[in-house]
This record gives C-alpha cells, structure tokens and sequence, in this order.
C-alpha cells in the first residue's frame, strides 16, 4: 500500500552561520564556513526574495510566509504560495534554509 507522495515541508529556519546585510530593497547573504565568510558562496536577493527570507524563522509556516508575501505585494495567495515553495526549495538545495519536521 502506498502512502502517497510525501508531504511539503511546512516549517523551515534559517541553516547555518551567515552574514547578512540589507541594501536598499535587496539582501547578500554569504555563509561562513569554518569562521570563514566563503565567497565562493554570496547570494543576492531581490525584493521578494528579502521578504521571504525575513520571514523564514521556524515558526512561521510555509502557507503563512505566503499570505505575508500576498498581502505586501498585492499578489494572490495561490501565486505566492507557488512562489514562496519555488524559491525556498532552492535555498535548501543551497544550504541556506532546513525544514523542521511537523
């Protein structure tokens, strides 16, 4: 019997040691790794990108980060949603974020 596709994760927090500064309406982020800022690594995000990760804390959920981003930026949920899920995929894949489980 199969269980289905596995669930998405809800919940995510911030992975690892990061610098972060706020420019303007963007955000650069680089990891530190080994106490070292790795520059190799620097990831610059847009305005959207800024809000989501602001919001990324653990305890904000994934369909909760989306109605915020909605409602800032005037888009419906259904596309922040899909949004919010795209592009926090893409920071696990990098690193930058972890689910947490529940």
């Amino acid at each position: 019997m199969s269980a289905g596709p596995s669930p998405r994760p809800s919940r995510y927090r911030i992975a690892g040691d990061h610098a972060t500064r706020k420019i303007g309406d963007e955000t650069i982020v680089v990891p530190i790794r080994s106490r070292v800022a790795d520059l190799e690594s620097i990831y610059t995000f847009n305005e959207t990108g800024s809000a989501i990760w602001a919001l990324v804390d653990g305890a904000r959920s994934v369909p909760e980060i989306a109605r915020c981003l909605a409602a800032e930026f005037d888009v419906d949920e259904a596309s922040a949603l899909a949004d919010v899920r795209r592009f926090l995929a893409g920071l696990e894949e990098e690193g930058l974020v972890e689910t947490l489980a529940g």
